[in-house]
């Protein structure tokens, strides 16, 4: 146990300020709702958690008497207290940072790193030309997909009420404020606060998909419409800045796009179909119709330049007849105040279509291109007629999101499982043996269907099912542009037959046209260790497949390909997952340019170190080389999404260190190939880590067993946090199990098992065949390395095996010999990670993390003994006592604030 003060630097004095008054509150909360003695029991446990910390072991006992034994209303209640605590922290820390941010660019003391002006910059230090870099900026694009993944353990509510105490202590940093006006921000917070300590975390029903995608859309609209042209407007001054003026031209288009997966993923989730898409997508249009309409109606009010003062371009003068003409009923009300303020004129037009394009009119607008055109019309004539001060600002911001949302708010990806293709299509060919077929028959098969444009004969429910979906994707694509629809991933794609299925059933639903055409991206999704290995053999069998290649030309020759960070770390363990996923990217990466293809990665991503999650700017730069190709299409899921996009200058930030980190990895030849020994090493590293994963967790019998009892995986497969089922696929294996809650699981046990099991021992066998040094010069040249083993170190320092071996207690003696071997494995990976480093500690070269850890290990502490406590009970009961499981719930969320992550 780490026997460490929480040490803040002078730099983060305001933030220990934060803390501290934001604990005072709560406190005085916390006596005002449950009184005095509640109050003192909370406080006490607080204090010897913090003893116990420090190294006081006699405590230990007196911390049990504290929080043991309580009945379930009492343990709630001390677990919302610490939770309480764990929120206004992570709050402060948020606003922290955006304090720090201001703080650098007042000073303006050079570029910050991870900015896209240190890039910018760092190209022209390399020797790109100007010209060069210009295009490099201006090619690359950015694109977060947000996923209804259960791994959010808050219910929106509440973040809504976090965002709001948020905007308050944003606010207090203005420093003209009176020291009233300070005060009344601060009673705004306490009663937000107080308000969140009066509302239930845990809704009684399982989210639907309507509720997913209200949560998504939250953070779409609210946050990200609003800093689209931010984002456009601090990327350009950075051009200038690094480039000059002659920079300050650059038309910057397509840099920035937003897509969801709620109301499109099928994998697994019976309650999504062609009825959830379709709604989906009239949800996005609804949506950014309503923010269009109240900024047209801004712009009117804005713009009242008179025809007597100004001109206006002909171009808008001869459209404005033209709506008068033709349109003059949709015009319900028009004063003749305003005849000569024609921009007003002509932004009544532009409302009135646009309200029509809302109900399905007469009027509406064909395209989000010609309301685009309308807009660049007022832009052109206030550029051309002295409106550059006088209105063109505004207007060009809703330029960037015109061009940025469209009438679809967020691309809609969809996805299923390649077994249900499958299934479908040996319904439909009534070939009761078409699961077990060799694949390269049913390639020929499908082939054929695709050649001789068959149709179904045969129908059922889930034929007619699964053939609407991809006739709800024609509509939509018809109805709100081509655009509107991501790619159809195939989850568990495994060989060529699995893309060509898909290309089947596109064509009996009617969506391939008379020439063949496809107007959808396909993207198998390749998740297992095994899988990313066959991954290129998958793509050369396509690629020279004259079908699918001519359908591949049609889209501009640009393959995307998924790669699950997930379920691979599920089936290999972290080392040899990432190894994987590097080597598999290069392979792919060789294969379509071998066909002269172009790739897009999409990187399904998750919160956690176990799921892929890792700092996205060291991700990037660690990605193989030429993998990148100024593209970045990755999976924002569960708490990350409001971690990163939860506020503005969060989500300013986030994009930022996205596009700074992609315009140096899509440099021409950015790297060179590393040395073999290096390569070598890393396969060593994965085989043995590998081996001694699987031989745990696969091999091992019994294991599923400890695993069910060492974790409340038992309780978090009974949160209606989510709208799908916890397992994949039938089975009650760890290998059916999806990996949000099999990571979920481990890391509320404080064993964190995923993100770090077998490293030790994967490491240990390389520095006998390959010599510590090599490791060393590994970890000091490689950004991949560098990556992997900073991301180790990380879950090794959240993790905690005192906390762990009393969870491991629950499970029966006959399964406890797991831990013995869980704890041997996290020391000596402990000790590789410092030995490499050259430490003494954990983190000791990361002063912020490791902040942030100490000071939530004692708040933690209590939460996960209350949590052991109420789990022994709860099993005793047969897991029928609903108030203990009620409380259980209540412990889950409070230790993932404290945490940070669920899964």
């Amino acid at each position: 146990m780490q026997r460490e003060t929480v040490h803040f630097e002078q730099k983060d004095e305001p933030l220990r300020a934060d803390v501290r008054e934001l604990g005072r509150m709560l406190g005085e909360l916390l006596v005002e709702q449950r009184g005095q003695a509640f109050f003192d029991t909370v406080e006490k446990a607080r204090r010897l958690a913090i003893a116990r910390r420090a190294g006081d072991h006699e405590v230990a006992d007196d911390l049990d008497d504290v929080l043991t034994g309580r009945s379930p209303i009492e343990a709630v209640s001390v677990l919302r207290a610490f939770s309480l605590w764990f929120q206004m922290v992570n709050l402060a820390e948020r606003i922290h940072r955006i304090r720090r941010r201001r703080d650098y660019l007042r000073k303006g003391d050079g570029p910050q790193g991870e900015t896209i002006s240190r890039s910018v910059q760092q190209l022209l230090d390399d020797g790109m030309s100007e010209r060069d870099a210009r295009q490099l900026v201006g090619s690359i694009r950015i694109e977060p997909v947000f996923t209804a993944h259960p791994t959010e353990a808050t219910r929106r509510t509440i973040l809504e009420k976090q965002q709001q105490i948020s905007r308050h202590l944003v606010a207090r940093m203005d420093p003209s404020l009176t020291p009233h006006e300070s005060d009344v921000l601060m009673e705004q917070v306490r009663a937000q606060l107080t308000i969140i300590w009066q509302t239930i975390e845990h809704p009684d029903g399982r989210m639907t998909v309507a509720d997913e995608r209200e949560n998504i859309l939250f953070y779409v609209t609210n946050v990200l419409y609003r800093i689209v042209p931010p984002f456009y407007e601090e990327t350009a001054a950075a051009l200038t800045k690094t480039l000059g003026e002659a920079a300050a031209g650059a038309r910057l288009k397509g840099l920035l796009r937003f897509a969801s997966w709620v109301g499109g993923d099928m994998d697994g989730n019976p309650n999504v179909s062609g009825v959830t898409i379709r709604a989906s997508l009239r949800r996005h249009r609804d949506l950014v119709l309503r923010r269009y309409l109240e900024e047209v109606e801004a712009l009117f009010w804005h713009l009242s330049q008179s025809s007597g003062r100004v001109d206006f371009d002909s171009q808008l003068l001869e459209r404005l007849a033209h709506y008068e003409a033709r349109w003059s009923d949709l015009i319900t009300e028009s004063s003749p105040r305003h005849a000569d303020m024609l921009y007003r004129a002509f932004l009544r037009f532009v409302h009135a279509r646009l309200l029509a394009t809302e109900h399905e009119r007469d009027g509406a607008y064909s395209g989000v291109d010609e309301f685009h055109s309308d807009i660049r019309l007022v832009a052109r004539s206030l550029t051309n007629h002295g409106g550059r001060n006088a209105g063109l600002f505004s207007v060009e911001r809703l330029l960037r999101r015109i061009e940025t949302f469209g009438f679809h708010l967020a691309t809609l990806d969809i996805r299923q499982d390649s077994l249900v293709h499958r299934q479908v299509i040996g319904e439909v060919l009534g070939d009761d043996a078409w699961l077990e077929r060799d694949p390269a028959d049913r390639a020929r098969v499908l082939r054929e269907q695709l050649a001789n444009r068959t149709t179904p004969e045969r129908t059922s429910e889930e034929i007619e099912r699964t053939l609407d979906v991809f006739r709800a994707i024609d509509e939509c694509q018809q109805q709100y542009g081509e655009s509107a629809v991501g790619p159809y991933i195939i989850s568990m794609a495994q060989r060529a037959d699995d893309v060509l299925s898909v290309m089947v059933l596109a064509m009996w639903a009617g969506l391939v046209g008379e020439d063949g055409a496809l107007r959808l991206d396909i993207a198998p999704l390749f998740e297992t260790v095994d899988d990313l290995v066959g991954g290129p053999t998958v793509l050369h069998e396509l690629l020279t497949d004259e079908m699918y290649r001519r359908h591949l030309t049609r889209r501009d020759d640009r393959q995307m390909i998924m790669i699950g960070y997930s379920d691979s770390n599920k089936d290999g363990g972290i080392m040899a997952a990432r190894w994987a996923l590097q080597e598999g990217q290069s392979r792919l990466v060789e294969t379509l340019d071998r066909h002269n293809v172009a790739v897009v990665f999409f990187h399904g991503r998750g919160g956690s170190v176990s799921r892929g999650g890792s700092k996205v700017y060291n991700a990037v730069l660690a990605a193989p080389r030429h993998s990148v190709q100024g593209r970045l299409r990755v999976t924002e899921q569960g708490e990350i999404i409001n971690a990163k996009y939860g506020l503005r200058g969060l989500a300013l930030r986030t994009l930022e260190q996205a596009a700074s980190a992609v315009i140096l990895a899509s440099r021409p030849q950015s790297r060179a190939p590393r040395p073999a020994p290096w390569r070598d090493a890393m396969d060593e590293i994965a085989a043995r880590s590998r081996a001694a994963y699987r031989h745990m967790v696969y091999d091992a019998e019994d294991f599923t067993s400890y695993f069910r009892a060492s974790t409340p995986i038992d309780v978090i497969e009974r949160l209606a946090i989510g709208s799908r089922p916890a397992s994949r696929r039938e089975g009650a294996g760890v290998e059916n199990l999806r990996a949000i809650p099999w990571v979920f699981a481990w890391t509320q046990s404080r064993q964190i098992l995923p993100g770090w099991f077998g490293a030790g021992t994967g490491l240990v066998a390389a520095a006998e065949s390959f010599g510590v040094e090599t490791l060393q010069e590994m970890l000091a040249d490689w950004p991949f390395f560098q990556s992997i083993v900073n991301d180790v170190e990380m879950v090794l320092a959240k993790a905690d095996m005192d906390i762990a071996e009393r969870y491991a207690a629950l499970a029966e003696p006959s399964v406890r010999h797991f831990f013995t071997s869980i704890r041997e494995e996290y020391d000596r990976s402990v000790r590789c990670i410092l030995q490499l480093k050259g430490n003494e500690r954990l983190l000791e070269d990361d002063a912020t993390l490791r902040r942030a850890i100490l000071l939530r290990n004692p708040y933690v502490d209590p939460m996960s003994m209350i949590q052991i406590d109420l789990l022994r009970r709860w099993r005793a009961s047969d897991r029928s006592d609903d108030a203990l499981l009620s409380a259980l719930k209540v412990s889950v969320n409070g230790i993932a604030q404290g945490l940070q992550n669920t899964g």
